[in-house]
């Protein structure tokens, strides 16, 4: 039975591939578990803790090797392969997404859907009618989509998703979405993290 992590480490996770991509960079060959510690405000042994869950990947008395820690930490995450994305909703938010080039080599924009999608195209992609939305994902391999439409619209685009047999669903909706088992949503709240800031603020400000 594989086990089962829980969701504060998966969270943690892009963090410590932020971080070890980073020294990776600066041509550091090995770090200890302190100095990931430090670089991401937790405890040392929380970081071996976390590592601990896969397997480890550390030498006592050596640290981690940073190469083979990032190449452990893509395999875990699933970095190392190919995920074609579709996008649906051409407004601001999905069309900043289809021409953000952060995602790194693993994630492709492969189509954005909108219902009004007349001579749009977005960094060299063609917009599509929502209409050919199900013909397109029988037609092509999604591993992901994202939905950037209005919350009036997402659980209705939602539905048509997984009716087209996409199982994984980046959420930009201010709402959250109530789909069958098997569906994997993760939500993006872009005014939580803003109110979390407020509140930082508020507390300096005393």
């Amino acid at each position: 039975m594989e086990k089962t992590v829980s969701p504060a480490i998966i969270k943690r996770l892009p963090r410590y591939y932020r971080v070890i991509t980073h020294l990776d960079g600066e041509g550091q060959t090995k770090v200890s578990s302190k100095v990931i510690a430090q670089l991401m405000d937790i405890t040392a042994s929380q970081v071996r803790q976390d590592f601990c869950s896969f397997g480890g990947y550390g030498q006592q008395g050596y640290g981690y090797d940073v190469k083979k820690l990032k190449a452990e930490l893509e395999n875990i995450m699933g970095l190392n392969k190919q995920h074609n994305m579709i996008i649906i909703g051409a407004g601001n938010i999905g069309r900043a997404l289809a021409g953000y080039k952060g995602f790194g080599d693993g994630f492709k924009v492969k189509a954005v859907f909108d219902i009004a999608p007349e001579g749009i195209e977005i960094k060299g992609v063609q917009v599509l009618s929502m209409g050919r939305l199900k013909e397109y994902c029988a037609a092509n391999k999604v591993d992901i989509a994202v939905i950037a439409t209005p919350r009036s619209a997402a659980a209705e685009v939602a539905q048509a998703v997984v009716d087209a047999g996409v199982k994984n669903i980046w959420n930009f909706a201010p709402t959250e979405l109530d789909l069958p088992g098997g569906v994997v949503v993760e939500n993006i709240s872009m005014s939580e993290s803003l109110y979390v800031l407020s509140y930082y603020m508020n507390r300096q400000e005393g």
